[in-house]
């Protein structure tokens, strides 16, 4: 009898968890199908670079089935589940609706941008999660060069030179630098923006930019930051915004065309529509193997699952990242296949071996097996970790391409915001020709 293992989700944990089943299990012994919204995995740690424009934007995406051995990848979204029946419920691209039954369910659905109830931010401010979002903040950028270039005035000017980054983590210290590099690359070609100058800010609720680094390299970037003319407003909080400028906490109004909101993450709304048990925090809960508690098939791992944490004793959740979400999509895999094989599943023990931030100009903060790097050092360490865990010998070698090419020419300008999407033929439609006349050809 073959079993049935349903993965819901294709990001880093569902993509690693499908390919060690592949591994573990007989072929025969099983059919795995992994459910997508999406039939690519963004490689998420180099997402700077393609909205910077230092990275072609298909080198950051990894195509799920080329990854696949003989896995069943179906693209649609999880509308629903029932554990009391083994059933998983999706919705097609075509808008079918789908039932799953499985023996063996991960749940592995990532996260989404969590935006808070702020007057006028969902409404006008841009997202740094998915590839969309970065390619729509470069497009933004550069339409704001190109209308501040054709205004009368430096005054004017000054809100589509304005940006302002909200979240000083991972996402929004990254995405600070690298836009403003390629900026800064490409005003060279617009002489009245040049002129007029840009202005950079970095919002921070904390009282310090990214926490989860020693504090000494956090202070470095802090410094590398300011020297560059980046205005970092920690202990500051966005208080309301619309489509023309930004108010801060301390009473500061910024005038600005581009806010990038990048202050954390969260489950995605389905989780709630599993029927499984979550956190406080909306994780789903489960136990040091990733199963889910009162479950006996049901695993959820990444970002949408609190899995303890071993550098912490367990006492709090793995934080939310790709490289615990691709060590949880091994052991989730191994252990369903020692379910299925009547064994004990084992528990997560990963530790973290190092964090990078990428701070452009060829410099970046890290840690590596608990050594602190900074600068140039860092730089290139990071750049050697990303392209080892890239997948595939043919994407490293075109991200080394991508890399080479960029610190020899330079980055291209230009603004490609219809991209996917062409206008409609409507649009060039001719009238009906008379009786008896022939169309033009």
């Amino acid at each position: 009898m073959a079993f049935d293992v349903v993965i819901a989700g294709g990001g880093f944990g569902g993509l690693y968890a499908a390919r060690r089943l592949e591994r573990r299990l007989p072929r025969h012994s099983a059919r795995i199908i992994l459910v997508s919204d999406v039939n690519f995995l963004l490689y998420t740690p180099l997402l700077p670079g393609a909205a910077a424009g230092s990275l072609e934007p298909r080198h950051v995406v990894v195509p799920i089935r080329e990854e696949l051995e003989w896995a069943d990848l179906r693209l649609g979204r999880i509308t629903g589940a029932d554990s009391g029946v083994n059933e998983v419920y999706v919705r097609t691209l075509d808008e079918r609706d789908e039932t799953l039954r499985y023996d063996q369910l991960v749940v592995a659905l990532g996260s989404v941008s969590r935006v808070l109830p702020i007057p006028g931010l969902a409404e006008h401010a841009v997202g740094f999660k998915s590839l969309a979002d970065g390619i729509a903040l470069r497009n933004r950028a550069l339409v704001n060069l190109e209308i501040a270039e054709s205004l009368p005035d430096d005054e004017s000017r000054r809100e589509y030179l304005t940006f302002v980054f909200v979240g000083a983590g991972y996402a929004g210290v990254e995405g600070i630098a690298e836009l403003q590099d390629y900026v800064n690359d490409t005003i060279e070609r617009y002489p009245s923006c040049r002129g007029a100058g840009t202005r950079w800010i970095l919002v921070e609720t904390l009282d310090e930019i990214m926490p989860e680094i020693p504090a000494s390299l956090a202070e470095f970037a802090s410094r590398e930051l300011r020297a560059r003319g980046i205005e970092l407003r920690t202990g500051t909080r966005l208080e309301r915004m619309d489509e023309r400028s930004v108010t801060l906490s301390t009473g500061e109004q910024l005038p600005t065309r581009t806010v990038c909101w990048t202050a954390g993450v969260k489950p995605p709304a389905i989780v709630k529509e599993l029927g499984l048990p979550l956190t406080e925090h909306g994780r789903i809960d489960v136990d040091p193997t990733m199963r889910v508690r009162g479950q006996h098939n049901v695993w959820a791992i990444g970002d949408a699952a609190a899995v303890p944490d071993p550098a912490q004793a367990r006492k709090a959740p793995s934080p939310p990242t790709a490289q615990h979400a691709i060590r949880q999509g091994r052991v989730v895999g191994s252990n369903v296949a020692a379910r299925l094989a009547g064994k004990k599943p084992r528990p997560f023990r990963y530790r973290t071996l190092g964090v990078f931030v990428d701070l452009g100009q060829h410099k970046a903060v890290a840690t590596m097996l608990g050594l602190p790097l900074r600068g140039f050092p860092a730089w290139f360490a990071a750049r050697t970790y990303h392209l080892a865990m890239m997948p595939g010998i043919a994407r490293r070698v075109r991200l080394a391409v991508d890399w080479t090419v960029g610190l020899v020419f330079g980055r291209a300008s230009a603004e490609l915001g219809q991209l996917g999407h062409p206008p409609s033929l409507k649009d060039y439609l001719d009238e009906v020709p008379q009786s008896g006349e022939a169309p033009d050809r």
